[in-house]
């Protein structure tokens, strides 16, 4: 007999759709977390960061830039994995909710639209210093800002990963 497995395709949805789903939520007492990024390689860095940020609710929808968007923010060789994998691939976590891809360099209006009572952002930023900040505010909704695990980082990963000597033929 086959195992099948459960997909992960219900979690991701577009911002219009996810908006009522979001707003069912908070309706039946859950704390809706939201965090965003390019997630371009997903590695434990990321795994903890997530885990972190869907413990400070009971929903945690993570934005996803879009190919385009990544291209703007990180340049022309970027992304190294389509939007379409990046989002299936953060579904797949049990941390994430929902997941939610925005075209915009910043998910301000994906923001403005679903209205988390928590965003999460990662790293040294200052909360007065986003410019997301602002619209989570407006509404009432709290900013919290997230260490990262040292050492681990998209830009570190994939610069061992070029500098590792070549071995053989791929089998891909």
């Amino acid at each position: 007999m086959m195992t099948r497995f459960a997909s992960t395709e219900h979690k991701i949805a577009a911002r219009e759709v996810l908006a009522p789903i979001l707003e069912g939520h908070r309706k039946e007492g859950r704390v809706v977390v939201f965090t965003n990024g390019c997630f371009d390689v997903l590695h434990a860095g990321h795994a903890q960061y997530l885990e972190q940020a869907r413990a400070l609710g009971d929903v945690l929808v993570v934005g996803v830039n879009s190919d385009a968007s990544v291209r703007r923010l990180k340049g022309p060789s970027r992304p190294y994995q389509s939007q379409e994998d990046r989002a299936r691939l953060l579904a797949a976590l049990e941390a994430v909710g929902h997941v939610v891809v925005f075209d915009e360099d910043t998910p301000v209006e994906t923001l403005a639209l679903l209205r988390p009572d928590i965003h999460v952002k990662g790293g040294d930023y200052a909360p007065e210093s986003l410019p997301e900040g602002q619209v989570v505010r407006s509404y009432g909704g709290a900013v919290r800002i997230l260490d990262f695990l040292p050492g681990r980082s998209t830009t570190s990963l994939v610069g061992r990963i070029r500098r590792e000597p070549g071995e053989g033929v791929s089998r891909e």
